[in-house]
């Protein structure tokens, strides 16, 4: 379950939130006990987030942003989908894989994103912006003079700054739903100590591999 609580519906007074708890899971719904929007995902994204009415609605602009971009969307989906994976969000990067397939990408493009390095898939552009994404993410904006130069040589200023806003703006989401523990990213932590079975001996590791 999410780290913060959920809003019910009876507390919600903000027109704004009410808008899109009614669109997305039903008039007649409470989401923060009945679970599931209408895109099939649990919505507690929706029910956290509207913990803060203001960050809920600051959200929600950056939404109507993105969709109003000049961008390619299929371009724009690459940066957000590439950006949910490097940052291991399974949320995001479900979610954008599944609305690249809507905007008509090939089955084969999309299961080739987790390693596009050594894909056949790409173009060139599409090639460029998938290590711009890399490089925001991974690399905190640390960019070669050689990705950007095939962004430049197909994309104007104002679409590429569109897909840097974009980008990390999804890189953020990414980062709230693993640290909240939202959607699908609600998942036990993966790396814990292997503990030694009961009544093995416990010798000193580094004296074992040393040679000596």
């Amino acid at each position: 379950m999410p780290r913060l609580r959920e809003i019910p519906r009876a507390e919600v007074s903000d027109e704004k939130i009410l808008f899109f708890y009614d669109r997305l899971f039903g008039p007649d719904k409470d989401p923060a006990v009945d679970h599931g929007t209408i895109h099939a995902t649990p919505g507690d994204w929706w029910t956290v987030f509207a913990t803060s009415p203001a960050v809920f609605k600051h959200a929600v602009r950056g939404f109507s942003l993105y969709r109003n971009a000049k961008l390619d969307p299929l371009l724009r989906e690459l940066g957000q989908g590439r950006a949910g994976y490097a940052r291991g969000s399974q949320f995001v990067f479900s979610q954008h894989c599944k609305q690249m397939r809507s905007l008509g990408m090939s089955e084969s493009k999309i299961a080739a994103l987790p390693a596009w390095q050594v894909s056949d898939e790409f173009t060139e552009l599409e090639r460029a912006v998938l290590a711009y994404a890399d490089s925001l993410v991974y690399d905190g904006g640390r960019t070669s003079d050689g990705v950007f130069a095939v962004l430049q040589k197909h994309l104007s200023d104002e679409e590429i700054m569109e897909l840097t806003y974009i980008t990390c703006m999804y890189d953020m989401h990414a980062t709230i739903c693993r640290a909240l523990k939202l959607e699908f990213d609600d998942r036990p932590e993966l790396i814990e100590e292997v503990m030694v079975p009961e009544g093995v001996a416990v010798a000193d590791l580094s004296a074992d591999l040393s040679g000596e």
